[in-house]
């Protein structure tokens, strides 16, 4: 049972300001540094909102749609700017509309801190309009929760939440308030909270494991790093750079990791995965070290997990325990900041080359580019493909933040957008959520307004959330919207006809008129079909002050490839 929230520290008296508690709430948000909100108002939250109204000129509330948008609102402000991502939301359905937000951004370690609002403390368990226990029902998708019912306990609450939810490896917290601690008084005096003796954010680095990791990377002969978000999310970029330079071993990238290496870094080897690239997942077999730097080992990394690696050591830098043995046996487990762990072996390591075995990976990947990649983004028959239109939107917007929805597209993208710098992509890996992508744009604009940010989204990703158009013209949010407009649920199609007698059992789709649906929101639009008109209007989206839909009607049944069956080793990958 998850009991309620109390603050049992004693403070020394003192002449503090008599608030109440949804004040409390908003001068806490400013005590942490928050600057913007994305939210949805409601009964059981309008004290918070009310006194927010007195603080417009302090703190960016963004009104959303609908309160699952809040979070992934939230989910893209993080990701892109290193913050945490802050919602207010009210109870009953506006608390519940939140879960998937939360679920996704707990899989993908964004820090995010939602508040809820309750219904009154004498009605909990009464089954009051708008009450649900919201406790119970995010205990599995966030880092932490906790029910306040007391205004005085409001700051602290807050406090716990932020701390909670930044460090260590992120993550979603929940602070659930009553109505009546929103409108009780309290003494406001905020104090951030540096260490919870329950909680142990950061493991303590053992320096035998440092050494042991040291010697078995001096001695391999085919290494492989294998990077993941968890570099990005430490800050630890050049700290990742300097190691593979003095070392010389080549890197591969899981989704999140992307953008964390330059895409043109001369030891960058691919995309590693179910859609990644040749090189990294053929050569994963003949790899006698494997150094996973802050990642996971999901299963669209592995494939069959038995036989990831099978030839190799691994070295596992990991923050949190409990991803060290889950999937992949680690010989040398690190435990630890990756910006703390790998300058300590970078330190200790020899200078190697390993020119010969890269250029292994550059044949894989040359016979790849061949078969799968020309094809792709060059201008071969009737209608336009994916892959040439994110190579098109690539080489016009040269530093963009990328934003992908889930499906096909987000295959495409991840692969042929080019990143000089980390924070460069957001996207939805771990609970692959169609619908993320507008609302996450929404929130990456916001977070970094004098960055472009180009979301690639498919005909039904977008119409999962496309009332955030309004969003968008409400608070005039300047995102460059990419729709792949194909007709189907494109990645279903694809399995459908790969492994079920291409019966497409209900993923065609009859679509509205996108062009009514951007100007309705008072958007620019323009829809593209050929080759030749592809170019020209890019360049209009990116001269285009504001926002802009460019529809691009896309190749009805293109495939994403290369492609590795559920299931089977990466190794496995098929070209076609």
């Amino acid at each position: 049972m998850i009991s309620s929230f109390s603050d049992t520290t004693t403070q020394p008296t003192k002449d503090y300001p008599r608030i109440t508690g949804s004040e409390a709430v908003i001068r806490s948000f400013l005590a942490e540094g928050v600057e913007t909100i994305f939210g949805y108002p409601g009964g059981a939250i309008i004290p918070v909102y009310n006194a927010l109204f007195d603080y417009r000129d302090k703190l960016n509330h963004i009104l959303v749609r609908h309160e699952q948008c809040a979070l992934h609102a939230a989910q893209g402000y993080a990701r892109a700017t290193g913050k945490t991502g802050v919602c207010i939301v009210t109870s009953g359905p506006g608390a519940t509309n939140t879960v998937t937000g939360l679920a996704d951004a707990l899989l993908d370690s964004t820090p995010i801190v939602l508040i809820s609002g309750q219904v009154a403390s004498g009605q909990l368990g009464t089954d009051a309009f708008q009450e649900i226990n919201f406790l119970e029902l995010t205990q599995s998708v966030t880092k932490w929760n906790c029910q306040v019912k007391r205004a005085e306990d409001i700051p602290a609450a807050i406090a716990r939440a932020f701390y909670i939810a930044s460090s260590g490896r992120p993550g979603p917290v929940v602070v659930d308030i009553t109505k009546d601690a929103q409108n009780g008084m309290t003494e406001f005096n905020y104090q951030p909270v540096k260490f919870i003796r329950s909680y142990q954010p950061y493991a303590d680095i053992d320096n035998n494991q440092i050494l042991e990791a040291v010697r078995l990377i001096n001695l391999a002969r085919k290494p492989m790093a294998l990077i993941g978000q968890g570099v990005i999310l430490a800050g630890a970029e050049k700290e990742l750079r300097e190691f593979l330079e003095k070392s010389g071993i080549p890197a591969a990238s899981t989704l999140l990791g992307l953008s964390a290496l330059p895409t043109d870094h001369p030891l960058y080897v691919g995309m590693l995965g179910m859609h990644g690239n040749y090189g990294p997942n053929i050569k994963n077999r003949d790899c006698d070290l494997l150094i996973a730097i802050g990642m996971r080992f999901d299963d669209r990394v592995t494939g069959d997990p038995s036989k990831f690696g099978i030839n190799a050591k691994v070295i596992h830098l990991e923050i949190d325990p409990a991803e060290i043995n889950k999937i992949v046996y680690a010989d040398v487990p690190v435990l630890g900041n990756v910006k703390e762990s790998l300058p300590m072996i970078t330190e200790r390591i020899s200078k190697n080359d390993h020119s010969a075995w890269i250029e292994e990976f550059r044949v894989c990947n040359n016979i790849e580019r061949e078969e799968v990649i020309e094809p792709a983004v060059e201008r071969r028959g009737a209608h336009l493909r994916m892959g040439e239109v994110v190579d098109a939107v690539s080489k016009e917007f040269e530093d963009a933040i990328l934003v992908t929805d889930v499906g096909q597209q987000q295959m495409f993208a991840s692969k042929y957008f080019k990143f000089k710098r980390s924070r460069s992509i957001i996207t939805s890996g771990g609970l692959g959520t169609m619908g993320f992508g507008l609302p996450a744009a929404i929130g990456a604009k916001i977070g970094l307004p004098e960055r472009d940010v180009c979301l690639f989204v498919g005909d039904g990703g977008l119409q999962m959330t496309s009332q955030e158009l309004g969003t968008i013209f409400q608070s005039q949010v300047g995102v460059k919207i990419i729709l792949m407009n194909n007709g189907y649920l494109g990645m279903v199609r694809q399995w459908q006809e790969l492994f079920y007698d291409k019966r497409y059992s209900f993923t065609e789709l009859v679509n509205p008129d996108f062009e009514l649906l951007a100007k309705a929101n008072h958007i620019a639009y323009r829809c593209v079909e050929r080759h030749e008109d592809l170019n020209d209007a890019i360049r209009e989206m990116h001269s285009t002050e504001g926002a802009f839909l460019l529809e691009c009607r896309v190749e009805r049944e293109e495939n994403v490839f290369p492609m590795v069956p559920a299931g089977a080793p990466v190794h496995d990958i098929r070209l076609e």
